[in-house]
């Protein structure tokens, strides 16, 4: 599994900046990884849970465990790919709701339609999602989907 390992760790620091691939894939951790008929990874998993599926595309999408390792490492890092929301849609977004534009108080301006983000509130991670606008368009824009969430931290 090391040589899909380093995939994955490859696809993290091209997608999300470098050195996230050993923050979302550390080498002494245990994980489990499916994989497709044709033998490419597919989802990967922790104690923790679901750190990402790797997409068709090429891209990784995030599961929450892997939010939370994203979240956890912007005290090392700029707040890359991350949208932070109102006190008022906190509750929604943590269920699994979509992150709306006019709720939208900060938004990184390197994301763009279709990366994968983490929404917060507060410091606090919320939800993963794909951005559906670019980062200033969140801000810009009164109404409208900004993040479409994918996994809330509901339970969290």
């Amino acid at each position: 599994m090391s040589d899909t390992v380093a995939l994955l760790r490859t696809v993290a620091d091209y997608q999300f900046g470098a050195g996230v691939g050993v923050v979302l894939f550390p080498a002494d951790e245990e994980r489990s990884l499916t994989r497709t008929g044709s033998g490419r990874p597919r989802q990967v998993h922790a104690p923790d849970g679901r750190i990402a599926t790797y997409g068709t595309d090429g891209r990784l999408r995030l599961g929450l465990a892997g939010g939370r390792r994203l979240h956890a490492d912007w005290s090392d890092r700029e707040q890359a790919y991350c949208v932070t929301v109102g006190a008022e849609s906190r509750p929604y977004v943590r269920e699994g709701r979509n992150a709306f534009s006019k709720f939208v108080h900060r938004a990184d301006t390197g994301i763009r339609p279709r990366d994968e983000v983490v929404v917060e509130h507060d410091g606090q991670l919320l939800a993963v999602g794909r951005a559906e606008l670019a980062g200033d368009g969140m801000l810009d824009f009164e109404t409208g989907v900004a993040v479409s969430v994918r996994e809330g931290a509901h339970s969290s």
